[in-house]
């Protein structure tokens, strides 16, 4: 439903934004936390309210040898301390960033050659192999330019943190009509509150809240009897993995088959529908070819009904199992998670193995993995569901990122899939669900494949 002007609420005081925190999978930064650095820290590019590229430190950009360079130059920009940004400093910061253990992205900025300043305002990235999905890349907020002691350069300050995260328009040298604080509004302003997602929906529904952020599957069910205008609901079109990862390859999981009889076993409709109606379910690892040269691999199994794939995966442990087999499943807390184990044992017990449920955290024979995509490449889609993967998958993505050229890259990722396919790997279930409660006062936010929504971005007007 779309507010006709007079409906909508009056564009007045700062947005006020809840970002849906807690417990997160191992190595994955919590919302808050990737707002404040995008909002505080930007890289060469970002992310739009769509999703889409546009220019963050670089004012503009070219693409030279066959894709194996990218030249970029910098718009007039300052440090906290009013000190002008130059390229050397990125270059830098960036280097700093490629290197980092801690950075999630590391493993997919392999062919990263070297980050080099050509002149004060202009920086070359250069590529060992072509990466066409380079940008979407760099504007992740883990590829932010910052230095130490000093922070990044915007498009937002941090004012104050006491007692909720204030953040202001930074002051761009490069637009004389916001060299005034004195042009600063109220409405400009944005408090950031890191909270759990049952005080952030009590907050929208009792309109303390402009826009709750980062909810996922793990949240929804909170919706039901939170009293939040069906309107104001919105999901994005997020792509990326959720399913169980086989994260112990002994005992009963050692065997590829046995892997596959758990997967076969698992009523995927019946997971989805139990906690969002409409939510579709997948059953392979890739959504699409992208830059793979075959088709997604689809599981054997899938010619099979519900009911035939229970009787063969209930054979196939009462075959092999001496003794009941356990299987820990580490999902996230909260309504969600529990909704998601209830239906995945029932799966489970139908076929004859034992579920026991842990922490996200905790050591576990599967875990769920949950994340949308940072840029569209199949192989990303691969290795982040490999953890870990068998000996030759393993191989075949390592031959993927090494791959001289884009046509020898997209084979050996196409073999790199049936192989995933077949170690069984990775449990699919569905796409990530990712939501928004969303004021009609924000009139810039938009669903976008990345679930992504930059604070500086939320409202026409906004500075």
């Amino acid at each position: 439903m779309t507010l006709l002007g007079c409906d909508r609420p009056a564009d007045t005081g700062p947005v006020i934004v809840s970002a849906v925190t807690g417990e997160t999978a191992p190595g994955v930064a919590a919302p808050s936390i990737r707002l404040l650095a995008d909002a505080t820290e930007q890289g060469l590019v970002r992310f739009d309210a769509a999703g889409r590229i546009e220019p963050g430190l670089a004012e503009r950009w070219i693409v030279m040898d066959q894709g194996t360079s990218y030249i970029f130059r910098l718009r007039k920009a300052e440090w906290p301390n009013d000190a002008p940004v130059t390229a050397a400093q990125v270059a830098a910061a960036l280097t700093r960033r490629l290197t980092a253990r801690g950075n999630p992205l590391g493993p997919f900025l392999t062919a990263v050659d070297e980050v080099v300043a050509m002149t004060p305002q202009v920086l070359e990235v250069r590529l060992k192999s072509q990466r066409p999905d380079l940008l979407k890349l760099f504007a992740q907020p883990e590829m932010a330019v910052v230095r130490a002691r000093l922070g990044g350069t915007g498009p937002m300050r941090l004012i104050d943190d006491d007692p909720y995260l204030l953040l202001r328009p930074a002051t761009d040298p490069a637009q004389a009509d916001l060299a005034n604080p004195a042009d600063i509004r109220p409405e400009d302003d944005v408090h950031l509150i890191p909270e759990r997602g049952a005080l952030a929906v009590a907050r929208f529904a009792a309109g303390r809240s402009t826009l709750l952020v980062g909810g996922t599957a793990a949240d929804w069910p909170l919706l039901a009897r939170a009293g939040v205008r069906p309107a104001d609901i919105r999901v994005d079109s997020a792509v990326g993995l959720f399913g169980l990862a086989v994260v112990s390859r002994e005992g009963f999981l050692a065997d590829p088959a046995n892997r596959t009889a758990v997967s076969q076993a698992l009523d995927r409709a019946a997971i989805t529908a139990a906690l969002a109606p409409g939510w579709e379910p997948v059953d392979r690892v890739l959504p699409e070819a992208l830059d793979s040269a075959s088709s997604p691999t689809v599981p054997a199994w899938t010619v099979l009904t519900i009911d035939q794939r229970i009787i063969a995966a209930r054979a196939r442990v009462a075959a092999l199992a001496d003794t009941p087999v356990r299987l820990r499943i580490a999902l996230p807390a909260g309504p969600g998670g529990t909704l998601l184990y209830g239906r995945i044992a029932a799966s489970l017990l139908a076929v004859g193995l034992v579920p026991e449920r842990v922490r996200w955290s905790d050591p576990a024979d599967l875990r769920l993995i949950d994340e949308v995509a940072p840029y569209d490449s199949a192989r990303w889609y691969l290795a982040s569901a490999c953890r870990p993967c068998g000996a030759e998958a393993s191989a075949a993505l390592i031959a993927a990122r090494d791959a001289p050229d884009m046509a020898s890259r997209a084979r050996e990722i196409a073999a790199a899939d049936r192989l995933v396919d077949a170690d069984a790997a990775f449990i699919p279930i569905a796409r990530p669900l990712r939501w928004s409660l969303v004021s009609p006062r924000l009139d810039q936010w938009r669903p976008n494949s990345r679930a992504w929504h930059p604070l500086n971005r939320l409202r026409t007007g906004a500075r």
